[in-house]
């Protein structure tokens, strides 16, 4: 039976990879990558000589019979993003559910790794014992629904946002929730990590001060 294992990956510190997705690269068929480019640079560092893959948002039609064709052939494969866990708020999860359905006596194996929805929330300090995670904000369209969701919420509410729109998300909260604390983790598990706390406001001051802070990925808690 073929198998697919959704393998973490370190989000910044390659110390965070596991000796157990190490040997499940290195054994795998062929590794399905969001950026083989990115991937490659992970495989270098573990001496991983393994075969690559292609697989991410933009992929067509084509490219999912590809993968179903492996495993019918018996491939086993292992799915990996260019950071943490696949399929969490990524087009992974699209690709296991289509597994599921269409191949079924097809193994799904998770390989458990760094999440940064889970170092985020563990370094918080809720007092909650709930919360409720919405993914990206999107671009454009819908983005401001999106962050009126948030205050229909009475338990924290946990987004992800890249460098580009980290301000605009920001003061998207200050108009919307401009009293509710944040939390905001900035590149976590690497050189630059940073965590600031405060009102919306607060912490778009803090961010202007340098340049350099806006630089990363971001996890955002609103408590």
């Amino acid at each position: 039976m073929a198998k697919i294992y959704v393998v973490g990956t370190p989000i910044g510190n390659l110390q965070d990879m596991t000796p157990r997705a190490i040997q499940t690269l290195r054994e795998a068929d062929f590794i399905l990558c969001e950026d083989t480019r990115v991937t490659q640079k992970l495989l270098s560092h573990f001496e991983i000589k393994n075969k690559t893959l292609s697989f991410h948002k933009f992929s067509e039609d084509n490219k999912y019979q590809k993968i179903f064709d492996l495993l019918e052939e018996g491939k086993n494969l292992a799915l990996v993003s260019d950071a943490g866990t696949p399929a969490i708020s990524d087009p992974g999860a699209y690709l296991i559910k289509e597994i599921r359905e269409k191949l079924p006596e097809v193994e799904i194996v998770t390989i458990p790794g760094p999440s940064a929805l889970a170092a985020a929330i563990s370094i918080a300090g809720l007092e909650s014992e709930k919360f409720v995670f919405i993914g990206f904000p999107p671009h454009k369209k819908g983005r401001k629904t999106f962050f009126e969701e948030v205050v229909k919420y009475e338990i924290p509410v946990v987004f992800y946002e890249s460098k580009h729109r980290i301000l605009k998300a920001l003061e998207s909260l200050n108009e919307i929730v401009p009293e509710r604390e944040i939390f905001l983790a900035k590149e976590l598990t690497k050189f630059n990590e940073k965590y600031f706390t405060g009102t919306a406001n607060e912490i778009i001051e803090k961010l202007n001060t340098d340049e350099n802070l806006l630089k990363g990925e971001f996890v955002v808690i609103v408590k």
